[in-house]
């Protein structure tokens, strides 16, 4: 909606020039911001071997248990409940996430902090023994 908002907000500012100016304008600027946001969102991949979250990636012998909250108890998860210490890959725009917690001696970090649309699928990913 931003990048809408921005993209009709070219076609005022080079309107004056012409209006097929700022048509173009704000076409190309819509498809660069589109490009650009669709490039720097974050991925959750699980494969047998790790779990990236954005650019960390942590290998699956480290993760110890995962847990799905949605609602109101996704939001104390990422506010009154949050550790300091842990890792976060939130988006702003999606409410469930999911805690991974870390069975690593050697890092201090407790757990991962993971925003998902899909919670459950997440959890059963990781909850899948390695073969």
């Amino acid at each position: 909606m931003v990048v809408f908002g921005i993209a009709c907000a070219c076609v005022l500012v080079l309107a004056p020039i012409s209006v097929a100016a700022g048509f173009t304008g704000a076409a190309i600027v819509f498809v660069v911001l589109c490009g650009i946001l669709v490039a720097t969102t974050p991925a959750v991949v699980v494969t047998p071997q790790e779990f990236r979250a954005g650019r960390a990636v942590l290998p699956r012998e480290f993760v110890a248990s995962a847990e799905g909250f949605m609602g109101d108890e996704a939001t104390a998860e990422r506010g009154t409940r949050l550790d300091g210490r842990a890792y976060l890959c939130l988006r702003g725009w999606i409410s469930p996430v999911v805690r991974v917690q870390l069975d690593d001696p050697d890092d201090p970090t407790p757990y991962w902090l993971v925003s998902t649309r899909r919670p459950a699928q997440l959890v059963a990913a990781l909850a899948v023994t390695q073969g």
